[in-house]
């Protein structure tokens, strides 16, 4: 299943964007929050079986935000089906 981005409220300050299927139905959305030196996402999806693909929406949207601002901090927390899931993999020690 083909997911997308449709903007609900975009400001200086936060984007809030709905995140819908190809039939235009809504399965989920994302916040982003915008600070001085920080960004914060926040995104939940329902259908487990597009997890990929939401991660893969997701990512690139992220990337393109924190070019505006290099020195950013970026904090996540994404869910899809009631799990937390990961934006990149953590480093072992």
């Amino acid at each position: 299943m083909q997911i997308y981005f449709s903007p609900e409220v975009i400001t200086p300050e936060y984007q809030v964007l709905n995140v819908v299927d190809a039939t235009n139905k809504g399965v989920g959305n994302v916040a982003f929050l915008f600070g001085e030196k920080k960004l914060y996402v926040y995104g939940i999806l329902e259908a487990e079986e597009v997890g990929a693909d939401f991660k893969d929406l997701v990512t690139p949207y992220l990337k393109g935000l924190a070019k505006a601002k290099p020195d950013v901090d970026i904090f996540s927390c994404l869910y899809v089906g009631g799990r937390k899931i990961k934006l990149h993999e953590e480093k072992e020690e």
